[in-house]
C-alpha cells in the first residue's frame, strides 16, 4: 500500500540557485527584472546536446560555427566522452521537468543506467570540474530526481556542447552541504543582500544597478 502523499515545500528554481551560488545579489536584481528567457544563441547551443552521435563523426566543414575548438580536438573529446557515457546519445528522457521536496527546474535528460540527470551549458568548461553554481544546480536536479522516483541518485552530469566536454557531478556529502547553503540564502532573501566587489562583477548586467563594477553569469549555467 502507498504511504500518504509526502508535504511538498514552496520550490525554488534550479537557475536561482545557480545564480544565488554565483552572486546573491545578482539573484536579488534579477528577481526584480524578472528576466528568466533564455537567448536563442544559448537554446541552438543546447539544441546540440541532442546532436551527439551525428557530431562525433562529422566533417570538419560541417563543425564550423558549432564547436568552440579545432574539430579534431572536438570530435576526440566527444568519443571519449560518449565512450564512458554511452547513454548520453541516447536518453530515456529529454527536456524534462523535475519537482523535488525543495527545488524545481528543467534538465536536458534523465539517464536510466545509472539513474541520473544532465544539465547542457553554453558556456565553457574550467580546467577540471564544473564551476560551482553548476555543481550547486546538479545537485539540485540530482535530488529532484530522486524525490520524483524514490530512488537513490548519487551524481549528475553538465554538459559542454561547443566544447565536447562531459563532466560528472558527484552528489557527495561536501556538494549537498553547498547545495543546502545557497538554498537557505535564497530562501532567507528578503532584502538586496550585501555588495560584494571581486572580478565576478566586471560584466555582471546589474552593475550599475548595484553599484560595483561587475564575470558573467551566462559562461556558469
Amino acid at each position: 500500500m502507498p504511504g500518504p502523499p509526502r508535504a511538498v515545500t514552496d520550490h525554488v528554481a534550479f537557475s536561482d540557485l545557480a545564480t544565488a551560488a554565483y552572486c546573491p545579489r545578482q539573484l536579488y536584481y534579477r528577481r526584480i527584472e524578472d528576466a528568466r528567457g533564455l537567448p536563442e544563441s544559448v537554446e541552438r547551443v543546447r539544441e546540440l546536446a541532442d546532436r551527439y552521435p551525428t557530431l562525433v563523426d562529422a566533417s570538419d566543414t560541417a563543425l564550423a560555427g558549432l564547436a568552440a575548438v579545432d574539430p579534431a580536438t572536438y570530435r576526440a573529446r566527444l568519443g571519449a566522452a560518449l565512450t564512458r557515457w554511452p547513454a548520453l546519445a541516447d536518453p530515456t528522457e529529454t527536456d524534462v521537468l523535475l519537482t523535488g521536496k525543495d527545488c524545481r527546474g528543467r534538465v536536458a535528460k534523465v539517464l536510466a543506467d545509472p539513474l541520473a540527470p544532465t544539465l547542457v551549458s553554453p558556456g565553457e568548461p574550467p580546467e577540471s570540474g564544473v564551476w560551482e553554481p553548476q555543481k550547486v544546480r546538479a545537485v539540485a536536479a540530482a535530488k529532484a530526481l530522486a524525490w520524483r522516483e524514490e530512488a537513490s541518485v548519487g551524481r549528475a552530469y553538465v554538459e559542454y556542447p561547443r566544447h565536447g566536454v562531459v563532466r560528472e557531478v558527484r552528489v557527495s556529502t561536501r556538494a549537498k552541504a553547498a547545495y543546502r547553503r545557497v538554498l537557505r540564502t535564497v530562501r532567507a532573501m528578503d532584502g538586496p543582500p550585501a555588495r560584494r566587489s571581486d572580478s565576478r562583477c566586471r560584466t555582471c548586467r546589474y552593475r550599475e544597478e548595484c553599484g560595483v563594477r561587475t564575470r558573467s553569469l551566462a559562461s556558469l549555467l
